[in-house]
């Protein structure tokens, strides 16, 4: 019997405030929902912003004061999800960290907000946001059935800070019937082949890989991770004009330059390495303050999870196919497919 559900990735754009652009993830999970989608994924570093251009004033040995402003303003449009600096792991998911006198939960409500909308859409959702943790921020990826966190990173560490290694760790959920693994890598973490081979070892099905790179090597590789893991991959990418960032990035707001920084790319690859919904480029759910914009940035695909299996046929990296000579190990993360 087939094991079908629908899933979509959201070519979206970080709006003027955090505010706003949970009101517009809302908006379009409602939508998709409407459409019969199971899981829905976001671009990277969506809430809290990608800051396309800004260099925050840095030059090899030296550091102008403005750019001291830029990373305040970043940090303050940042989430805070109540995590610890350096991750509580399950007693975060499992809401067992102290909370403050006279408040019912921990951080900004954004984690809170997101269950709500996941609850009352039935859609798992996943979105790249930026954490604010003590006094770092973190690049992460949150995905919520329960909120489970899968990853956290740094790959630009002037202004990220560095993710464990355990929260690698691929979950698993059951969606329409259909029971998953899912994991995730974060931009160019899916150009590190051993990085890769972490997550196909926990046998992933769904392979999470939101992104700030719409270039042309970009839909390669990711047809390389389907057909290499024999997995269904979703990646998205945000569609930004340049006079869409933050004013804090644009002079404050004095241009009127509409060039786009990013032209998106959107797409899903399937477990044979097929493109089974075609990249997406100059359009996003955020185009229209109406929303009438949303059905084109999204794309949507009903997909077969028997359709991984079978592709192990011939090709199962973590394990038929690979030579008793290789063993993969990596400190802190537990390489065993989680259990349902």
């Amino acid at each position: 019997m087939p094991k079908k559900i629908t899933v979509a990735v959201a070519q979206a754009r970080t709006l003027s405030t955090l505010e706003l652009t949970l009101a517009s993830l809302k908006q379009t999970t409602q939508h998709a929902a409407s459409k019969g989608v199971h899981i829905l994924l976001f671009p990277e570093a969506y809430l809290g912003g990608y800051p396309r251009t800004c260099d925050f004033g840095t030059a090899v040995g030296a550091r102008a004061p403005h750019g001291r402003d830029q990373f305040l303003e970043y940090f303050r449009a940042a989430v805070d999800l109540g995590d610890t600096p350096a991750g509580a792991g399950d007693d975060w998911v499992e809401r067992k960290l102290p909370v403050a006198q006279g408040r019912d939960h921990r951080g900004d409500g954004t984690r809170e907000f997101l269950e709500r909308v996941s609850r009352e859409t039935g859609v798992f959702i996943a979105t790249g946001l930026i954490e604010r943790a003590g006094g770092e921020l973190v690049l992460l990826r949150a995905t919520n059935a329960d909120l489970e966190l899968l990853e956290k990173t740094g790959s630009e560490r002037l202004v990220w800070a560095q993710g464990s290694p355990s929260t690698l760790k691929a979950i698993t959920t059951e969606l329409n019937g259909v029971k998953l693994t899912i994991a995730a890598a974060i931009c160019w973490e899916s150009f590190m082949p051993l990085l890769r081979q972490s997550l196909y070892s926990q046998n992933v099905n769904i392979y999470l890989a939101p992104t700030a790179d719409g270039r042309d090597t970009w839909l390669p590789l990711m047809r390389t991770v389907g057909f290499e893991g024999r997995t269904f991959v979703l990646t998205c990418n945000q569609c930004v004009r340049y006079n869409e960032l933050p004013s804090w990035i644009t002079e404050q707001g004095k241009t009127t330059e509409d060039r786009y920084i990013s032209r998106g790319g959107s797409c899903i690859v399937g477990p044979m390495g097929e493109v089974v919904a075609e990249p997406i480029w100059e359009v996003s759910t955020d185009d229209a303050a109406d929303g009438s914009s949303i059905e084109s940035g999204l794309v949507i695909s009903e997909i077969d999870l028997e359709d991984c299996e079978r592709g192990r046929l011939d090709m199962d990296v973590a394990g038929s196919y690979s030579r008793d000579a290789f063993r993969l190990t990596v400190d802190g993360l537990d390489l065993d497919p989680p259990p349902f």
